[in-house]
């Protein structure tokens, strides 16, 4: 791995980590971050009560060329539902689920967060 690439990586896991901390500090508790399932990853899953909610974390230094949320596409959208589908069959968990997007806009320490809750449903 290429050390621009390493350097992406960290920098994603940091604003990752921030993104956990600042949704602990809205109720939501951390049950994982970064789980692989075959044909995608799941940035976030957290327990809103007795909801199971899969987050995807998108980070942008600025919106001069476009927001994070728009970054979350059809296509990764169908990807983070398989991702899910396949946590929930390993697990064999049947409870409600939702699919949130944590835009997150600037650099560390100065972030800004929007959070959509119920961006989209599994289709």
């Amino acid at each position: 791995m290429s050390h621009n690439a390493q350097t992406a990586r960290a920098r994603g896991a940091a604003i990752e980590q921030r993104a956990a901390e600042w949704l602990q500090l809205r109720g939501l508790t951390l049950l994982g971050r970064n789980l692989c399932a075959k044909g995608g990853e799941l940035d976030l899953v957290m327990q809103d009560g007795d909801t199971l909610v899969f987050v995807e974390v998108k980070h942008r230094m600025t919106t001069q060329f476009g927001h994070p949320l728009e970054a979350v596409t059809a296509k990764k959208q169908q990807r983070l539902v398989h991702a899910a589908r396949v946590y929930l069959a390993k697990r064999q968990l049947c409870c409600p689920c939702r699919f949130d997007i944590l835009a997150v806009v600037g650099s560390p320490p100065d972030l800004t967060f929007e959070w959509v809750q119920a961006a989209f449903d599994a289709f």
